[in-house]
């Protein structure tokens, strides 16, 4: 299927799950990369600083970016781009770009009417008064999740069984599946207890009652994320992908996710003594590095397509990019003097929900375009 949209089934155009991402020449790295951040950079400004003040655009863009997570990963990992795919290169990303957005607003109001009640006012101003329940940061487990849960479908379950019904209905399916197995889960696990209770009331919050906080909830969320992002974009599902039996392979993607989640959680745990905010910090900036390195850099300059043990290489330069994005992004959330959320709490979103976010965006929706106006011919 070529960029301006031919009549190949995007369904048919990959056999294995991931995104849709444009055919490049060889060698093209790092140059194609390097003007890809002409893109991302100032994306991830514009974002930040969308309402003027960093802090009032976070608590309205946090929550809407969050819900746009699970639509950009229905259009670039099932949709493959459609219906963008079917215009004009330059038609094409802001088609896309536009339907994420009416999608990311519809899920925010599905989740602020789980966690309160609807009110368009919480969602679209950072201090939205007295009676108007807020959307952050207590819609963020929700959209969170749906944003893992549909992860965990197209890449560690390698869309199975949902795949069966096709490209399209298959990515509706799976994104439905998604919203209502994060709020199922938000409503059996999750509590506010460590919101004080006048807090809940004034915001009309309500509180599921279930085991685990809220913040701890999200922090294993975003480490379960960790795990998808490098097994399975940084590494490309190596090892997995020299088994052939289908059900060995399945059983041992989803126990090498949950194993590793478990235990490279409880590790941060320890280290940070409990500090869910750096933890949320931690993970961010590495999902953010890798998709960095595999995605906009295509693996550059460790790992080659198809290497095997060699893509390993891969992992100390997502290390290093994580590491410097992780102290850039502190050092700047370290001179704002912050009311609703900490410099850590804004670190892990501004990784996740501007940088990561206009990577995909970029390369998996747009299809690097302007950068790269077509894929073949």
């Amino acid at each position: 299927m070529t960029r301006a949209g031919g009549s190949e089934d995007p369904g048919t155009a990959q056999r294995h799950p991931g995104p849709h991402l444009p055919a490049q020449p060889s060698g093209s790295q790092p140059t194609l990369g390097l003007a890809g951040l002409t893109f991302v950079v100032p994306f991830f400004f514009l974002l930040a600083n969308a309402l003027g003040a960093v802090e009032a655009t976070l608590l309205v863009l946090g929550p809407l970016t969050t819900f746009a997570l699970p639509m950009i990963a229905t259009v670039a990992f099932w949709w493959q781009d459609w219906p963008g795919s079917r215009l004009r290169p330059d038609w094409s990303g802001i088609t896309d770009t536009v339907l994420i957005g009416v999608g990311a607003v519809l899920a925010t109001i599905l989740g602020q009417a789980v966690t309160s009640r609807v009110d368009l006012r919480g969602i679209f101003y950072p201090d939205p008064g007295p009676g108007h329940p807020p959307t952050f940061p207590v819609t963020l487990a929700l959209g969170a999740a749906a944003f893992t849960i549909i992860l965990h479908l197209t890449l560690v379950c390698e869309g199975w069984p949902i795949r069966r019904l096709g490209w399209f209905r298959g990515g509706v399916v799976a994104l439905v599946v998604s919203l209502v197995i994060a709020v199922v889960a938000y409503l059996l696990l999750v509590n506010l207890d460590d919101v004080p209770a006048a807090v809940r009331h004034a915001q009309r919050l309500r509180n599921p009652g279930g085991p685990v906080p809220v913040a701890a909830y999200s922090a294993v969320l975003l480490v379960l994320g960790v795990w998808q992002v490098l097994l399975f974009v940084a590494l490309r599902g190596w090892p997995f992908t020299r088994m052939r039996r289908p059900g060995l392979r399945l059983a041992a993607r989803n126990a090498a996710v949950v194993i590793g989640t478990a235990a490279s959680f409880a590790l941060l745990w320890w280290a940070t003594g409990g500090d869910v905010d750096l933890i949320n910090a931690i993970a961010g900036t590495v999902i953010a590095a890798a998709l960095l390195v595999s995605m906009l850099f295509d693996g550059w300059p460790a790992a080659r397509p198809g290497t095997g043990v060699r893509q390993l290489s891969v992992l100390p330069v997502v290390a290093l990019v994580a590491a410097a994005l992780y102290l850039a992004l502190s050092a700047y959330a370290r001179g704002i003097d912050w009311t609703r959320t900490t410099a850590d709490g804004w670190v892990a979103l501004a990784a996740l929900n501007y940088l990561a976010l206009g990577v995909v965006v970029h390369v998996a929706v747009w299809r690097r375009w302007p950068v790269v106006l077509t894929t073949s011919r």
